[in-house]
């Protein structure tokens, strides 16, 4: 009891701020709203758990089969992100008190974390949440081992690195950056500590389960990341990325400004330096590569904690102390204006009447260039309800005795995900021949009937089938799946369950199906 008293007396403050996060969290998304494509394939992944995936490493799979356990509500599955949120604003309060930091510096850095562009990334259960904390709490460890070379630091480092690993492979990266930091400064006698070499085993070993797996199928994570460069990141400049990187958190420019001073000019901060040039190749690293904004956003806590010491350092007069707050208050201010503008809180009828402002901000404007009713990420949270429903009233059609030979098919994973979240234990699992699903699909000794959800088949398919009915439509306006439609295939030929097979089987020889 009386180490909880001590815990409250003297991080009251900190508790405070994660207890906020988890509010703000929960603030930050209108009930209208659904979750989105890639929410429901991190869902579905805890029914077929394995030692890796199409798209991402195990450990959001993880983390799904305990939110299914819980009752795969829609409460835990926005927890999640929400809590590694508030553990990475507890990782970078760690960090300020290790580099000596005070209760000024905890607080500036804790509010550039709070009222940041991270509120908008923390409402989606992605694997983006636990990779920025991964990537905080190794910064944290490699302080901790510098300031005392004790190899327990060491360990810890590792274990995170793994952990991250399993759940985003872009930690990669920072590894990349952080190899080269430590040959160029004075943390390179790591090299010559044996524990270093143990504990680089130890981490070899957890991580040759998912090296296995990339292994035996044929390292899809590398034809995945080919048709991301393909399909996204050809589409964006390394000056675009520079200036996502200003605007993202752009109410804390200071801190960013400071923290590069510090690490050049600040003597205390010296054997630490070689946090300063893994940061600076990871961007460089991400600026070449043209890579998404989100990607390097796990840098930023750790240069907010830096910048937040050298900070208090300057300012200890206690007039200058009052510019604490008014770069909090500017934080705020900012934030407060880009509530209601990047994040989902407003309904979609709220959001058209004030179609101007976010024409403006560029907000409606979708990967095909044009304007539409509703930012890109909003409408693919709208109508995927709906066409779960529609689905179930079409296979409550089917016969009983044939509802074992039918398969419930759809065009993309969101659309097989929404089905398997909302319609669980109401019909048969749904499947796709994209991403992972392809693996998924089980081999059914005849199917009969098909329950297509997408766009009408072709006429060679129509054909192998007695009846192609169309059953219902997403009539959402301002769902990205407003006008798909659900197909009832009825009577199909003997020999379509074989074609189908073989269709599936070279899809897979193609590595096409992202």
């Amino acid at each position: 009891m009386s180490k909880i008293i001590w815990i409250f007396q003297n991080y009251w403050l900190l508790i405070l701020f994660l207890a906020m996060k988890m509010v703000i969290q929960f603030m930050a998304v209108n009930p209208i709203y659904e979750l989105q494509r890639d929410e429901f394939l991190y869902l579905d992944q805890a029914n077929h758990l394995a030692a890796g995936y199409i798209c991402v490493p195990p450990f959001t799979a993880w983390i799904s089969a305990i939110i299914y356990s819980l009752g795969g509500s829609l409460f835990w599955i926005r927890f999640f992100p929400a809590l590694f949120g508030a553990l990475t604003i507890l990782m970078a309060w760690l960090m300020v008190e290790e580099l000596g930091g005070k209760i000024y510096a905890k607080t500036l850095v804790s509010c550039a974390l709070l009222f940041s562009v991270l509120v908008r990334l923390n409402i989606l259960y992605q694997p983006n949440a636990f990779d920025i904390l991964a990537w905080t709490a190794l910064f944290y460890f490699l302080v901790r081992y510098v300031r005392t070379e004790k190899p327990v630091w060491l360990f810890c480092l590792m274990l995170v690195f793994v952990l991250g690993w399993y759940n985003k492979y872009t930690i990669a990266f920072l590894l990349a950056g952080l190899f080269p930091a430590i040959l160029l400064t004075n943390t390179r006698k790591i090299l010559t500590n044996r524990h270093f070499y143990l504990i680089l085993l130890v981490g070899i070993l957890l991580l040759l389960p998912n090296l296995i797996w990339q292994f035996s199928h044929g390292f899809p994570v590398v034809h995945h990341m080919a048709a991301l460069k393909h399909t996204q990141l050809d589409n964006n400049s390394p000056a675009g990325f520079l200036k996502e990187q200003v605007m993202a958190f752009f109410g804390s420019l200071p801190l960013i400004v400071l923290s590069v001073v510090a690490f050049v000019r600040y003597k205390p901060f010296k054997p630490y330096r070689v946090i300063g040039i893994s940061i600076f190749l990871v961007l460089c690293l991400f600026t070449a590569l043209k890579a998404k904004n989100y990607y390097a956003f796990g840098l930023y806590p750790a240069i907010f904690v830096f910048g937040g010491v050298y900070l208090e350092s300057i300012l200890k007069s206690n007039w200058k102390k009052f510019l604490f707050p008014l770069l909090i208050l500017a934080n705020l201010s900012l934030f407060i204006f880009l509530w209601k503008l990047v994040l989902p809180v407003l309904t979609p009828t709220e959001i058209k009447a004030r179609k101007a402002e976010f024409e403006r901000f560029g907000l409606l404007r979708w990967n095909d260039g044009k304007n539409h009713r509703l930012p890109q990420d909003f409408a693919d949270m709208q109508g995927r309800k709906e066409m779960a429903d529609k689905a179930l009233l079409a296979y409550k059609t089917i016969s009983e005795n044939e509802k074992a030979q039918t398969l419930v098919f759809c065009d993309n994973y969101g659309q097989t995900g929404a089905l398997n979240y909302y319609n669980r234990q109401k019909m048969p699992e749904a499947f796709s021949a994209n991403t992972d699903y392809i693996f998924w699909l089980p081999r059914m000794k005849e199917i009969k009937n098909i329950l297509l959800v997408g766009d009408k088949p072709g006429d060679r398919i129509i054909s192998m089938f007695t009846e192609c009915k169309q059953t219902g439509t997403v009539t959402c306006e301002d769902a990205i799946e407003n006008g798909t439609s659900i197909f009832l295939l009825t009577g199909a030929k003997k020999n379509f369950t074989a074609e189908f097979y073989k269709m599936m089987e070279k899809r897979i020889a193609e590595f096409d199906f992202f």
